[in-house]
């Protein structure tokens, strides 16, 4: 068990990285697999939505 008093040890040394290793992120195919599922099922509920305020009977 601890009492409080213990002093940790923290290490500060940072990995410092060239500018020249740097490599842009590749975009994960997953991401944008959903970013085009959701882009159609917009549409989709666009285009019922439409449909259903063409079948809509205006005359109550």
């Amino acid at each position: 068990m601890s009492t409080g008093k213990e002093q940790l040890e923290v290490e500060e040394d940072f990995p410092v990285s060239d500018p020249e290793e740097i490599v842009e992120p590749v975009v994960e195919v997953a991401k944008t697999n959903l970013a085009k599922r959701r882009t159609i099922d917009a549409l989709l509920a666009e285009k019922r939505l439409k449909k259903e305020l063409e079948d809509y009977p205006y005359d109550l």
